[in-house]
């Protein structure tokens, strides 16, 4: 449910943005929006309370975002509002944002490795991706687990490259086992 409410007004607010050619002024106030949420924890409650009636928490967002945002998004936020579903809207404004990061073909690629990688190696990964991908630019970030061993972990999207040390041993104990037992099916 949560999905389908995401995409259907990610949707909605990425085709007007088009429609109007107001990508970039609805991508910064999208941006705008989400932090001023994620920051004040406090509004997110009033807003997902059951007990504060749909009228105030509409007043609500009229008073805190008209007139410092467009007209569309207020409309939209009200209308999220309005259906019961503001405690979507952090997953609503993530949507539009990688819509328009993936109408702008710009990836975002998760890179995890066992050791801090040098600025050389983090390079040589980003450019690799744009060789290998349909992306013209990057988004990267980088995290440290030595749990994985050696090699490294990509993620882009649904996409994952896994080529970590750890994964490797867990396939070559797989591919032991399935001997194992074949070899003891086989025993007299």
């Amino acid at each position: 449910m949560a999905k389908l409410v995401s995409k259907t007004y990610g949707d909605a607010l990425f085709e007007v943005a088009l429609e109007e050619d107001k990508l970039d002024q609805f991508l910064e106030e999208v941006k705008a929006v989400k932090a001023a949420i994620d920051e004040n924890q406090d509004l997110f409650k009033l807003m997902s309370h059951p007990k504060v009636v749909k009228e105030e928490k509409i007043k609500v967002v009229e008073d805190i975002f008209s007139g410092k945002v467009s007209r569309e998004l207020v409309g939209l936020i009200r209308m999220i509002v309005d259906k019961g579903h503001f405690e979507q809207i952090d997953s609503v404004f993530t949507y539009f944002i990688d819509e328009v990061k993936e109408y702008r073909n710009i990836g975002t690629a998760y890179v995890t490795s066992a050791l801090e990688l040098t600025d050389a190696q983090k390079s040589a990964i980003e450019k690799r991706l744009l060789e290998t991908t349909k992306y013209v630019t990057f988004e990267m970030h980088y995290n440290v687990d030595a749990a994985i061993i050696g090699g490294l972990v990509i993620r882009i999207g649904d996409r994952v490259v896994d080529s970590s040390v750890r994964t490797k041993l867990a396939d070559l104990t797989r591919e032991l086992s399935k001997i194992q037992l074949k070899a003891g099916e086989c025993a007299p």
